[in-house]
């Protein structure tokens, strides 16, 4: 305590009085915020997982799921009682149990994020648009017995031809789409041109693909050609006008996210979240949709038969949708024999 003695009139003893003010409330800076917070001042971010606990750990706005996350998430000691009673709802049809199984996980991490929470159709339609189109229905559906509106649901899709036309048909009917595994421009325009609301453009996996290809250990950042890709149709959405959310997703790496630091959303893995918790070196914004809208770009317009033309033309991009619809079903048959064996044992 500072002091200082009141001499004011000699009759007195001298007092002491203080001269202390409240102490002020330090102000936080950027410095002070860790690299996730300042994410979340230039984009929102969305935990990439099917793990409840994850998720409620770095309070992201969103989450996103898919066949390996809902796998994974299923063999999980702590999650047992969610398979069983999916199977229980189920009574033996194997197709419900697993619609189910999605659905209830979905709905547990809906307690949790206050926005959307993304569900996957089954891979194996990704080239049947009518197939599609009533898995989602079935699945919204079993959403709304539940209490949870589609209006928190992003119905998951690959980025097919075939895909993109149901995606038309459900946004349509007021069905949210996150349109999955996009490795080209191709794909996204043709999102954007039938308003989906949502993308997922991939990063690593493209930057794995060229890696292979040239033989090197890795890129810069900024010439990271995952980065790149996605970079490239966030500002063609931002030049044209369209709605349609870019979120950038597949990261292998924190540097990648952070060259992507303003981009409209980034679906990020609960590891990688813990990295860019445990750094606080300065985030700066790198995509922004003001410079975007002067920029020279071309405008492109996409019917089927240019869809299919540019991914013909584009090798990376043709094998790694094949690629990640060959994953996602081979996910979803381990989890079918999981739930297959429970069905066994209870009916």
């Amino acid at each position: 305590m500072t002091t200082t003695v009141d001499k004011s009139s000699p009759l007195q003893k001298p007092q002491l009085i203080s001269t202390d003010q409240p102490p002020l409330k330090k102000q936080r800076t950027v410095s002070d915020l860790n690299q996730v917070d300042q994410l979340k001042q230039l984009t929102t971010v969305v935990a990439d997982t099917g793990d409840v606990n994850a998720i409620k750990k770095f309070s992201p706005q969103d989450a996103t799921t898919n066949p390996s996350l809902i796998y994974k998430a299923a063999v999980m000691p702590e999650y047992a009682s969610i398979v069983d009673d999916a199977v229980a709802y189920g009574k033996g049809d194997l197709a419900l149990t697993m619609d189910k199984l999605a659905v209830a996980f979905g709905t547990e991490i809906s307690k949790i994020v206050p926005g959307y929470v993304s569900t996957e159709v089954d891979a194996r339609l990704s080239f049947d648009t009518e197939g599609t189109i009533n898995k989602a229905r079935d699945l919204i559906k079993m959403y709304d017995e539940v209490g949870v509106k589609k209006d928190r649901i992003l119905i998951k899709i690959a980025a097919t031809w075939e895909g993109v036309q149901a995606a038309k048909q459900l946004e349509k009917e007021g069905i949210t789409c996150n349109l999955t595994l996009i490795f080209s421009i191709a794909q996204a325009i043709a999102c954007a041109e039938v308003g989906c609301t949502l993308i997922s453009p991939f990063v690593g996996r493209i930057m794995d693909w060229h890696k292979k290809a040239k033989g090197v250990d890795g890129f810069a950042p900024s010439e990271d050609p995952g980065v790149m890709s996605v970079t490239a149709i966030y500002n063609y959405y931002k030049k044209y006008g369209y709605n349609t959310i870019v979120m950038g997703a597949s990261f292998r790496n924190k540097e990648e996210i952070l060259e992507l630091a303003g981009c409209d959303r980034l679906t990020i893995s609960p590891a990688l979240l813990q990295e860019l918790t445990n750094a606080s070196s300065n985030v700066q914004q790198k995509l922004d949709a003001s410079k975007a809208v002067n920029m020279d770009i071309l405008k492109i317009d996409m019917t089927e038969s240019t869809f299919r033309w540019m991914m013909n033309e584009d090798a990376m991009a043709t094998e790694k949708l094949a690629e990640g619809i060959r994953g996602f079903a081979a996910d979803i048959v381990k989890l079918e024999n999981i739930v297959k064996t429970k069905i066994s044992a209870k009916f």
